[in-house]
């Protein structure tokens, strides 16, 4: 008891219990006892009356200190010594820990203020705490900025990246998340997009280098020539299909269209999703899907469309997987040919495909460790990497 009496008095090793004499920490422990914050020689004081043989009920009220609080820093001691005991203390309740805050702050700013009733035309931090409030996850203002912040973002980059402007932004996402839903097994949905044109010729990037070395590259280059891939990604097998386009137009998404219904020929019905460029949602081409189903009969699948809301990039997983494309193997190329650059995106995607067939799954950018974001549907996903084309 005259130990513990001596609480704002510096302790030396010969007032500690005999218990702690050879213990490899020992020094630490009394380092924190004499120059340590009050947090810590709180938790130091806990062991020391522990290892003196006082009951719990009687070292807590002599230290004023909670039963569960003495307790833990026993513990903590007992299992890793010092360095476990003044560890920095982690609530792991923390909310911008939290993946269903994190998913309900992402899908509110995906969407522009007037969705929520806010006459603005961009989001503002009092804004935001009021939408989460009514989404039944309340966060303040500190708990938005760190999870907005650690996903890489800044408020310039949100205003222009983050949010759709479409009014029915809401209504086409409720009917691409329903048929996802619902989607049974003879039914295919497909992300639809073009990437490109990109120039072959060498390309800047990141790259591990010497010490003492520099990588350069021309500013004026004579380009061998410009690609555009045109893909699909079927989301329940994770398959891309794709081939190669001298320019984005309609004629190209009824190429696509007629290659999916040949690939997938077994299936009942086929769900097409783009974003609101001209050529994905002209005439001619609806015009074209209408004369398909009303000819197709049981020789193959219906086609339908699922059009993403307007300017909602963000939500296409096809962007995902173009982005993992241009880091794996166009940033830092120097293809000598058209015919060369082709071939390693041909090989990037038939060893994507084969992969995802022997382990089947939805996701992909954990296992392949090159997509900005796992290969799923989600409306807090971030598919389009806004530094790579």
């Amino acid at each position: 008891m005259g130990l513990l009496g001596q609480l704002h008095n510096p302790l030396s090793e010969q007032d500690l219990p005999a218990s702690l004499e050879s213990h490899p920490d020992l020094r630490i422990l009394v380092e924190k006892l004499e120059m340590g914050r009050p947090s810590e020689r709180r938790r130091a004081l806990a062991v020391v009356a522990s290892r003196s043989g006082l009951r719990t009920s009687v070292a807590c009220r002599i230290l004023k200190q909670s039963r569960s609080s003495y307790a833990c820093s026993v513990r903590l001691f007992e299992e890793g010594g010092a360095g476990q005991l003044f560890a920095p203390r982690i609530n792991p309740h923390r909310k911008f820990d939290s993946e269903q805050v994190k998913q309900a702050l992402f899908s509110i700013l995906h969407q522009p203020p007037a969705n929520f009733g806010i006459n603005r035309t961009t989001w503002k931090m009092a804004d935001l705490v009021r939408a989460m409030h009514e989404k039944g996850q309340p966060a303040c203002e500190d708990v938005i900025r760190a999870i907005v912040k650690g996903a890489g973002y800044r408020w310039r980059k949100a205003r222009i990246v983050l949010t759709s402007n479409d009014p029915d932004f809401s209504q086409k996402l409720q009917r691409i998340r329903s048929i996802l839903a619902d989607l049974r097994a003879g039914e295919a949905f497909f992300s639809i997009d073009e990437f490109g044109p990109f120039a072959v010729k060498a390309q800047p990037g990141r790259m591990l280098i010497g010490p003492g070395e520099q990588h350069f590259v021309a500013q004026w280059q004579q380009s061998k020539g410009s690609i555009i891939v045109t893909a699909a990604i079927e989301l329940s097998s994770n398959q891309i299909t794709h081939f190669y386009s001298l320019k984005k137009n309609t004629e190209e998404m009824i190429r696509m269209l007629e290659a999916l219904v040949a690939e997938y020929r077994d299936r009942t019905k086929l769900y097409l999703s783009w974003d609101a460029a001209s050529w994905h949602v002209s005439k001619r081409l609806f015009e074209h899907i209408d004369a398909h189903n009303a000819t197709i009969g049981n020789n193959g699948p219906q086609i339908d469309t699922a059009p993403l809301p307007a300017r909602a990039q963000f939500l296409n997983v096809i962007e995902s997987v173009f982005s993992g494309l241009a880091r794996a193997i166009i940033h830092n190329s120097n293809y000598g040919s058209i015919e060369e650059a082709k071939a390693a995106i041909d090989r990037y995607f038939c060893e994507r495909n084969a992969h995802f067939k022997g382990n089947p799954r939805r996701a992909g950018g954990k296992l392949w460790g090159k997509e900005r974001e796992p290969a799923e549907f989600s409306p807090s996903s971030n598919c389009k990497d806004p530094r790579f084309g």
